[in-house]
């Protein structure tokens, strides 16, 4: 193998992982700023009736997001940090999880069911960013 199907090998292995990453920060940009933006109808339409909630989510998501696409564009993601997302991701599905399996949060169902579709898309980010760090190994 030259040196140059060895540089095109390790680009398409971590091909997956920045586009899991971007595809991250995107769906998290998008929905800080739905959080933020419709706080008020969110909060009508989960049964969470503080939109303030939406509003810290929103800005914490924003937040996320922005490093999402920062460390998505480096050359050579950190795997340290790369782990940290995915970390994160899993938190964010067991913690809505956990909201759907007790009633400490009142949802209405329309809630119940946003919260676990938006657990379902954060999940398989994890599972890409898992997969992409592990082909870069």
């Amino acid at each position: 193998m030259n040196n140059t199907q060895s540089l095109q090998e390790g680009t398409n292995n971590s091909n997956l992982l920045r586009k899991a990453l971007q595809g991250n920060a995107l769906f998290s940009g998008l929905s800080g700023l739905a959080s933020f933006f419709a706080a008020q109808w969110l909060a009508q339409f989960t049964g969470i009736h503080e939109p303030l909630v939406f509003v810290v989510l929103g800005v914490i998501l924003i937040v996320f997001a922005v490093d999402l696409a920062w460390l998505a564009s480096r050359e050579s993601p950190d795997r340290r940090l790369v782990w940290v997302v995915i970390l994160l991701d899993v938190a964010w599905v067991a913690g809505s999880a956990a909201i759907l399996m007790t009633d400490l949060v009142p949802l209405t169902v329309s809630g119940r069911w946003a919260i676990a579709l938006l657990a379902e898309v954060v999940a398989v980010f994890a599972l890409l960013q898992y997969i992409g760090l592990r082909r870069l190994s």
